[in-house]
């Protein structure tokens, strides 16, 4: 149980520190920040690998690249329909 907390934690913290580095909010706040950071981590590791420091199954650099690359996407396609903000 604690293992998943931690989990949703740095997921939480490497989407939110993604959205910061690209100047960008995460649509639906805490939620899609855990979202980022957890499928960012799938989509960094898929793409870097295992590489870096590792804090609960996370590889901190491949999961923050791919938490970028996932926010960057959903951005394109949110202003693609009209929904983006005006950040």
């Amino acid at each position: 149980m604690i293992s998943f907390i931690w989990y949703l934690i740095i997921g939480g913290i490497l989407g939110w520190l993604a959205g910061v580095i690209l100047g960008k909010d995460v649509p639906g706040g805490v939620i899609g920040n855990i979202i980022a950071g957890i499928i960012g981590s799938w989509i960094g590791s898929m793409i870097l690998g295992s590489m870096g420091p590792q804090v609960s199954d996370f590889y901190i650099f491949p999961a923050l690249i791919g938490a970028i690359v996932l926010i960057l996407i959903v951005s394109f396609a949110l202003k693609a329909l009209g929904r983006g903000t005006s950040h």
